[in-house]
Formats: structure tokens, C-alpha cells, sequence
């Protein structure tokens, strides 16, 4: 496994955590963990709860799905001889979601308001929370994780380490502002309301990467393969 996959996934990861529904529950997550700044420590473990509360989910939603295909013989065997085949196609659909040309329904979970009086119990609520707040998916971090980590951990046969890369990108923002938080940086929680600008230009760039990463895949795993 090469560091551009590595890094591929916690990208698509921190891509996740500005996307519009995650950065709201991480917005939400922020707010509640800021309401303690007396408390330094608390907010500090509060965030890092939260990180791994999301980190669990994700790895345990991947493990799942890329277990339980893998378990399957002919499953198996059809994604090791043809998945760079298939990449091409998956990159070319994910770009497209990311694009906004691919429409995708939104689902998840609700109940957030009631998650974030879990967060009140600590460090452990905080887990609760950042683990059920990773459950609601909008139409952007839906393609990122269903077309976008879970091929790739399927290519890898990675059921922990990708997702675990990926679940730390999504909850990056809380934990780092968590941290300036906890040390006094004012306004700290501010900085979401800037990501929002600089997602819309970060998903572009990113959805036009993959379409033409996703073309090139194509040409050279289909056409030129053939």
C-alpha cells in the first residue's frame, strides 16, 4: 500500500468533514465541546472521544462491507482480476456525484439534537455522539465513502487501516479546534464558517481529479488492455 493511498483516503476523509451535512454535526459537536472551555481537559478528551467515535463507525461500517464481499468466492475473484477495470468507471461516477451531475439520495440518521445531549454525559457521550453523527450521510459523503473509500479499501483488502485514515480526516476540524479550544484560542470555533467557501472549491477540484483520473484508468485498464 503506497502513500498516495494512504493519502487518498484520509483526503477523502478531511473532504468528507466539510461536506454540507458532516460539517454541520461537526459544527454542532464543536459548539457543544466549546460550551466547556472553562474546562481545558475536558474539552481536549471531549474532542478526542468524539475522533474515535467516528474513527469506530467508519471502520466498522467498511469492515462489513469489504468483508462481506471478499467472503464471497465469486465476489472475490471477480474484484481481483477486474477492479482496475472497474476503478476507472467508479472514479468517472464519484467525480460526477462530487460534480453535482450525479444526483444521490441523502440518508442517515436523525436525532442529532438528542446525540448532542448524550455528548453531556463526557468523554464517553462524546463517543457516542461523534459514532452516531457518522451515520448521517448527505449526497456528497455518500459518494465519498460508499464510491470513493470502499473501492479503494476493496482494491487493498483493507478493513482497518484505510477507514481508520478516513474516519480521522472526517472528525480532523473537530479535533484540531478542540485543541485550540482547550488553549485558549478564541473564536477558534469561527474557522467552520470559513470551510464552507473553501469546500465548494476543494470538492470541485477534487470531483474534476477524479474524472480524469477515472479517464485515464478507463483508456488504459479497458481500452488499451483489451
Amino acid at each position: 500500500m503506497d502513500l498516495a493511498t494512504l493519502g487518498g483516503a484520509l483526503w477523502l476523509g478531511i473532504l468528507t468533514a466539510i461536506a454540507p451535512c458532516p460539517l454541520a454535526t461537526n459544527v454542532a459537536a464543536l459548539s457543544y465541546l466549546a460550551k466547556h472551555v472553562s474546562n481545558p481537559k475536558r474539552v481536549l478528551w471531549g474532542g478526542m472521544a468524539y475522533t474515535l467515535g467516528r474513527i469506530f463507525t467508519y471502520i466498522a461500517l467498511a469492515s462489513i462491507l469489504v468483508s462481506g464481499l471478499l467472503s464471497m468466492p465469486s465476489v472475490s475473484f471477480f474484484l481481483q482480476k477486474h477492479m482496475n477495470q472497474l476503478m476507472g468507471p467508479i472514479l468517472v461516477l464519484t467525480g460526477a456525484a462530487l460534480l453535482g451531475l450525479l444526483p444521490l439520495p441523502s440518508f442517515g440518521i436523525g436525532g442529532g439534537d438528542k446525540l448532542q445531549k448524550v455528548g453531556a454525559s463526557g468523554v464517553t457521550g462524546s463517543f457516542v455522539m461523534g459514532a452516531g453523527f457518522a451515520l448521517a450521510f448527505c449526497p456528497v459523503s455518500a459518494a465519498l465513502f460508499f464510491m470513493g473509500l470502499i473501492p479503494l479499501a476493496l482494491k487493498e483488502s483493507s478493513r482497518f487501516l484505510l477507514p481508520s485514515l478516513y474516519g480521522f480526516g472526517t472528525a480532523l476540524p473537530v479535533a484540531v479546534l478542540a485543541v485550540a479550544v482547550a488553549f485558549g484560542v478564541k473564536k477558534a470555533a469561527g474557522a467552520f464558517n470559513r470551510m464552507t467557501a473553501v469546500e465548494k472549491w476543494m470538492r470541485l477540484a477534487t470531483g474534476w481529479l477524479f474524472v480524469g483520473l477515472g479517464i485515464y484508468f478507463t483508456v488504459k485498464h479497458v481500452f488499451l488492455a483489451s
